[in-house]
């Protein structure tokens, strides 16, 4: 039985839905064509997705394969339906839960982008240390605080502390030292990047939510490409290059978003009924994995079956193994029931497979 944690990538995104009776619909913000000083608005639906990193032999990054999907309702919305408003933060916190109730044994490293950055989460990750970590963005200006002093012997009056002496925040501390440390780590996209990093931790504290006990890493890019960051961690014993990895990595789901709307058609679908919307979004997101798996699965000589011709060798896209399963499931499956193999097998050879080539990448 395979042992050691799973990483997994929290994101959400916004499927823009045409109609003006969908089911779900809301006005949501656009993180890409948003800036400091102006907001984008789509509308459409937003979907929490916790998706599992996945490292395949044939591709040069892990693929992130989503597991678990939910749909965030806007406040608007659920006060007039009289229901509990839920954050997507409270709704990525619901899918952790579940994950590790279907698999108790395993522990899981969640990475988050900042959205997801809040003391909430961190707070219930921390609770269920055990089987659960949480890697997201972090803030210069966190108030941290040491542990709470042991109580004595001695009796005392009023209610104990809940937190020890006031810690430098972040951005004293990487103001007050010069010194950084220099990493060679895996970076955004698969590749590699020279960064020098400053860690430090604290039990970071909010008023009424108590401590949580993190590690947070100041990360500077030598490259100059990436402002720099702060990261941070709810295992303390984790060190700092595994957070910036584990961070990293988290940009394999942004690739899975563009792809699912690239290739599977994310945002075309036409359904607005409920049980039509809350059936259709989550289906092309399963299918996304099966696709993947079912490609890793594949034998080598239908896994040669690329949508175009790539310089490296042995290196997938997920384009590569929409259009393999196509070619198989036409080849070994559809043109070979008696219904059709008859037909199929009176195309010439050469002609069949130019067709099949043809036409599986545009399927």
């Amino acid at each position: 039985m395979p042992t050691g944690p799973v990483a997994v990538a929290g994101d959400d995104t916004v499927a823009e839905h045409k109609g003006k009776k969908v089911y779900g619909k809301a006005r949501h913000r656009d993180p890409v064509r948003s800036t400091h000083t102006y907001t984008a608005f789509r509308w459409g639906h937003k979907w929490v997705v916790l998706a599992i990193l996945v490292p395949f032999p044939f591709a040069a990054r892990p693929w992130a394969l989503p597991v678990l999907i939910a749909l965030y309702r806007s406040e608007e919305e659920n006060q007039r339906l009289g229901r509990r408003h839920k954050t997507p933060v409270r709704l990525l916190q619901q899918l952790l839960a579940v994950l590790s109730h279907w698999f108790p044994r395993r522990h899981f490293v969640c990475s988050a982008d900042g959205n997801f950055a809040s003391h909430d989460l961190a707070r219930f990750v921390s609770r269920h240390r055990r089987r659960l970590t949480l890697v997201s963005l972090f803030y210069a200006d966190a108030a941290l605080y040491a542990p709470p002093p042991v109580p004595t012997g001695a009796k005392r009056i009023g209610r104990p502390r809940v937190k020890g002496a006031k810690q430098p925040s972040p951005q004293e501390v990487v103001a007050r030292q010069p010194r950084r440390q220099r990493l060679n780590v895996s970076w955004y996209g698969g590749g590699r990047r020279d960064i020098a990093v400053i860690s430090g931790a604290g039990q970071w504290y909010r008023s009424g939510d108590g401590l949580v006990a993190l590690r947070w890493v100041y990360v500077e890019d030598r490259t100059g490409t990436h402002r720099p960051q702060y990261f941070f961690s709810t295992d303390v014993a984790r060190m700092p290059q595994q957070i910036v990895e584990s961070y990293t990595g988290r940009w394999n789901i942004e690739t899975t978003f563009q792809e699912m709307r690239s290739y599977l058609k994310l945002e075309k679908t036409r359904g607005w009924k409920e049980r039509t919307v809350l059936r259709t979004a989550p289906c092309l997101f399963g299918l996304y994995a099966v696709i993947a798996v079912w490609y890793a699965e594949l034998p080598a000589r239908w896994q040669g079956a690329r949508a175009v011709p790539r310089p490296e060798p042995g290196v997938a896209t997920f384009s590569d193994a929409i259009t393999a399963v196509r070619r198989w499931l036409w080849s070994e499956w559809i043109f070979a029931t008696p219904a059709h193999q008859r037909a199929f097998a009176k195309i010439p050879p050469r002609l069949r497979d130019l067709l099949l080539r043809g036409l599986a990448p545009t399927a």
